[in-house]
């Protein structure tokens, strides 16, 4: 088996367990907002599972930009149409977006503007860091 398949599948059995305790977050905070939540057996069941493999995915995902021979975009790519499958899926199933060209739209527009955020902040400083790394070690070498 492929050595980042097998990281994928173990950062996403790590990491897996934390989809539910978030949404079990989740349903307390909105409980403690005076929200009224009315779920039935298989609407907690669809939640706990989704939101499982949603937690799987997204830690999975994040070998993507482990891998050296693929370039930043190739790796950006797959990791953020992964995520964003997964939890479109995920939110349809559970009915927490509504099933309609808005709602999808409006999901895929905040899910792109804020995937590309994250990915340019780290970018940044990631190179920021490993510049500051090479002169250090341009002054150490002299």
């Amino acid at each position: 088996m492929n050595k980042y398949v097998k990281e994928f599948l173990h950062r996403g059995l790590i990491f897996s367990g934390l989809g539910p305790v978030v949404l079990g977050i989740i349903y307390i905070i909105l409980h403690a907002s005076g929200v009224k939540i009315e779920l039935g057996a298989w609407d907690v069941f669809k939640a706990i599972v989704s939101t499982y493999i949603m937690a799987f995915v997204h830690a999975g995902a994040s070998v993507f930009p482990t891998i050296d021979h693929w370039s930043k975009v190739k790796a950006a790519f797959f990791q953020g149409i992964s995520i964003y499958t997964v939890y479109l899926v995920g939110y349809l199933i559970n009915s927490w977006i509504p099933f309609s060209f808005l709602a999808i739209g409006l999901y895929t527009g905040c899910f792109v503007l804020g995937f590309a955020t994250i990915w340019i902040v780290f970018y940044v400083t990631a190179k920021k860091a490993t510049k500051r790394m090479n002169e250090k070690l341009k002054e150490i070498n002299k």
